[in-house]
């Protein structure tokens, strides 16, 4: 059986996973326990540059011994409090609202595309290192 649907050929395909660099905040969180590779899920709303504004983005952020270095990065850099960073605690609630930068790049497992949390930075910096026009730029970070 065919059915006509008038419209259907005109509708574009909704965008992939974003690469670049991006101001952002936290919005939602969530810890997930795996025996060999726990996990935080962190889903950001992007603040800027404007032409993706209010976009959603998210990643994990791994919690095994060898990826506690990139989580601890993301805290610092997302001004976590101090005193949970140093009794080794992680609420959930304290992250949401916290602002920095995140750079992002897509990554392909299995024809699957994921966004990659690749490095972090205070919202200091946004002003300094980063242009609207190109939302990317050189610094310290590596981002």
């Amino acid at each position: 059986m065919k059915c006509h649907v008038p419209g259907l050929h005109s509708v574009q395909q909704l965008p992939g996973p974003l690469a670049g660099a991006f101001l952002v905040r936290v919005a939602r969180v969530s810890y997930r326990w795996h025996p060999q590779k726990p996990f935080l899920v962190v889903q950001f709303v992007i603040l800027e540059p404007k032409s993706v504004e209010a976009r959603m983005l998210s990643g994990r952020l791994y919690c095994t011994q060898k990826a506690l270095w990139k989580l601890n990065w993301f805290l610092r850099d997302f001004d976590y409090d101090p005193d949970l960073l140093r009794s080794d605690q992680i609420d959930e609630k304290a992250l949401v609202n916290l602002r920095g930068i995140v750079r992002t790049s897509c990554i392909t497992v299995n024809g699957h595309s994921y966004q990659n949390l690749q490095a972090f930075a205070p919202e200091a910096e946004w002003e300094t290192h980063y242009c609207e026009s190109s939302g990317v730029a050189e610094d310290d970070h590596g981002l």
